[in-house]
């Protein structure tokens, strides 16, 4: 399918150093224990705490827990994309090395124009969803993508986005048993994760693999005492989700106090 409409991304970049200016220090909450201070058999009896990635992996393996779409309705999916997205005008462009001639205009098109291959995902399953789900109270968590058009092509379709706060605060309390819940493409924090796990509800996660993979970069770099650190907006949806992925504090910078 060609996709043509454009799309704004939020991208925030994830750099770990080895250097003991960046490993964990009074920032972290992590306990540390002196071998003197247990007893043998206190050590052997002591269960490993669950790290949030296995609890975020457990949550996806629960059969209320969606993530590869529903095959029953792709093909109408499919359809109406390719209605509301693709372009005979951006289709000629393509063919013609990215540029036309026409009265006497020149016009370029960029080659890497339309969507990504994780936002395209993230639209079809959502738009999927209030297929598969059609009688249920449909929530989202976030705009699924900075993209207008499609947000507000799910507000047509009656999907209920969560009212925002303030504060990194929501109201969830229209979320009723037996509804379903979408995940954006920034994904969502570990916490509301958690939080819909314990409902009676169907999740509908449409996160970006590419924004999972830094989760377990995070998680990587946990495992071998680093401390992590995202240059970003500090609020924006895919930074929140992935600051919960920490087991410990991180370190966070935005572009203004580094100029």
């Amino acid at each position: 399918m060609k996709i043509t409409a454009t799309s704004v991304t939020a991208i925030a970049a994830l750099v770990s150093t080895g250097s003991h200016a960046f490993t964990p220090s009074h920032h972290t909450t992590r306990a540390t224990l002196s071998p003197l201070s247990m007893s043998t058999t206190e050590a052997a009896t002591e269960e490993p705490k669950m790290t949030k990635k296995a609890k975020r992996l457990s949550y996806m393996k629960t059969p209320t827990f969606h993530r590869r779409g529903f095959k029953e309705v792709r093909d109408s999916v499919e359809k109406s994309m390719g209605e509301q997205f693709e372009s005979t005008l951006v289709d000629e462009l393509k063919s013609s090395e990215f540029m036309i001639k026409k009265d006497g205009v020149t016009v370029h098109l960029a080659k890497d124009f339309g969507f990504c291959w994780g936002v395209e995902r993230s639209i079809a399953l959502a738009y999927e969803a209030v297929e598969h789900f059609p009688g249920k109270t449909v929530h989202i968590t976030n705009e699924l993508i900075h993209n207008p058009a499609v947000n507000d092509q799910l507000h047509d379709m009656d999907v209920q986005f969560i009212e925002k706060l303030g504060e990194g605060k929501k109201d969830f309390s229209k979320v009723a048993d037996g509804d379903v819940v979408i995940l954006p493409a920034f994904g969502a924090s570990f916490e509301e994760m958690s939080y819909f796990n314990e409902k009676n509800v169907d999740v509908v996660d449409t996160t970006c693999p590419w924004v999972s993979k830094v989760w377990n970069t995070v998680d990587q770099h946990q495992r071998k005492g680093l401390t992590s650190v995202i240059h970003g907006k500090y609020a924006h949806e895919e930074t929140v989700a992935t600051v919960s992925s920490w087991a410990y504090f991180p370190w966070m910078t935005e572009v203004n106090p580094l100029r």
